[in-house]
């Protein structure tokens, strides 16, 4: 089970040959707020595979995720406005930002959770500001943290990444294996 909205989340996944049934949690968001960047990230992780998790019984893996991106020191999460996001752009463009994903998962089985944050350095680039207010008016740049993405329209505005580009998409499909691993769940035995 995914416990995600997001279509890049479930793409991903698809990809790599699981076939997740998807349960959005509904968690609201706002509800956690931590000073510590990771811990931030990986209580929402928690808190939204647990709001699914809760309704199934056993025989399920639950796994649940949150992203934002670190920039200047604050967490910046999906945009509010076309207006926000041509600000964002503004500030980040030529610079680094650290894209948290946040990573739960849990077997309902055995009630056993683990969790963990991966983190990948992103290098924007420089669009222009026509190029910016484009972006801003696209359904995709309300739709994701930062507001960016690495196979979407804003690609291109990307110079680089240092890291897992899976957790920039929105799952880690090495921090999944690993916390599988954890749980005694062979990640193969998954595939669809």
């Amino acid at each position: 089970m995914l416990a995600s909205a997001s279509p890049a989340r479930l793409r991903l996944l698809r990809d790599a040959g699981f076939d997740p049934k998807v349960i959005v949690s509904g968690v609201d968001e706002s509800v956690i707020r931590s000073d510590d960047p990771w811990d931030n990230v990986q209580q929402l992780a928690i808190v939204k595979a647990r709001s699914v998790a809760e309704g199934l019984g056993p025989g399920f893996v639950v796994v649940g995720c949150d992203s934002m991106l670190l920039f200047d020191g604050a967490l910046l999460g999906k945009a509010a406005s076309p207006a926000d996001v041509v600000e964002r752009w503004r500030r980040m463009r030529g610079r680094n930002g650290v894209l948290l994903t946040g990573h739960c998962v849990i077997d309902t089985t055995t009630d056993r959770s683990v969790q963990e944050v991966g983190d990948t350095v992103v290098r924007f680039g420089r669009p222009t500001d026509a190029e910016i207010a484009a972006y801003a008016e696209t359904d995709e740049a309300l739709a994701v943290a930062g507001p960016f993405t690495i196979d979407g329209r804003s690609a291109m505005f990307v110079d680089g990444i240092d890291g897992d580009a899976g957790n920039v998409i929105g799952i880690s499909l090495t921090v999944l294996h690993r916390l599988l691993a954890q749980l005694n769940v062979d990640a193969v035995s998954l595939w669809s």
